[in-house]
């Protein structure tokens, strides 16, 4: 039995890495996907093919999440093509690494702006919606710098960690309605990004894995599609870390 057949769902930047695999598992659990991406077209539509191909239903949508009119232009595109939201992903994201003291005004507010602000303005979106039908689940992709810090990454670990609070306070208001929050913070998981990081960097990170391996982003899918699904009806205002151990949290 599919757990969410006849669920709409709408992945913010699931045109790659996680956000695609996100796609693709709510997909093959029943769900009709809205595939949002920002600038690769190309990309996106590969993986609305591909869930097609695999029997499922989705169709792409471009929006910037940062920018507070292109998000809501995108929720009321999904409503018009599928007729309502049950399911939001905040995935999309952005990382401008540096240190702290060489980091720009620009490379804060960037990430800070799509990371953050952007999964408020689509939350804000789709919480009108889901509070007026009793029902909905929202799921933001934290991540396991958002709970410890990392060195070079101050913006994104800011960001992730506001994504944690957003995700507690949203939590507490729309649970009366039914609507639940909850958070997912991956740890070290094989994409793009993390194919490119040195030896010594990637022999690092294992050793601050318990199991010892990096997850894929069909661990952080599968867990993604639990907590959409009505098997989490009583889970709100959670985060849970998809890490391998690496946290405890």
């Amino acid at each position: 039995m599919q757990r969410l057949a006849d669920k709409i769902a709408v992945v913010t930047g699931s045109s790659r890495g996680i956000g695609a695999q996100i796609a693709r598992r709510l997909a093959s659990e029943g769900a009709a996907v809205a595939v949002n991406y920002a600038g690769s077209e190309a990309a996106a539509h590969e993986v609305v093919e591909s869930i097609r191909a695999a029997g499922g239903t989705a169709e792409a949508f471009k929006a910037d999440v940062s920018d507070a009119d292109s998000v809501a232009a995108l929720m009321d595109s999904v409503v018009q093509r599928f007729g309502r939201i049950d399911i939001l992903v905040n995935n999309a994201g952005i990382t401008r690494d540096g240190l702290l003291v060489r980091m720009s005004d620009a490379d804060w507010d960037d990430v800070i702006h799509t990371n953050l602000s952007g999964a408020f303005f689509a939350t804000r979106a789709v919480s009108k919606l889901m509070i007026k039908a009793r029902s909905g689940s929202i799921i933001n992709i934290a991540s396991v710098v958002g709970l410890v810090g990392n060195a070079g990454q101050v913006n994104y670990a800011a960001a992730k960690a506001g994504l944690v609070g957003m995700t507690k306070s949203v939590a507490r208001e729309l649970a009366s309605r039914s609507v639940r929050v909850n958070a997912v913070a991956p740890g070290f998981i094989e994409t793009d990004m993390t194919a490119d990081l040195p030896e010594a960097a990637r022999d690092a990170a294992l050793g601050s894995i318990a199991m010892k391996r990096m997850g894929t982003p069909d661990d952080v899918a599968a867990v993604v599609a639990f907590l959409a699904s009505d098997e989490a009806s009583y889970i709100t205002g959670q985060t849970i870390a998809v890490d391998g151990g690496m946290t405890f949290a």
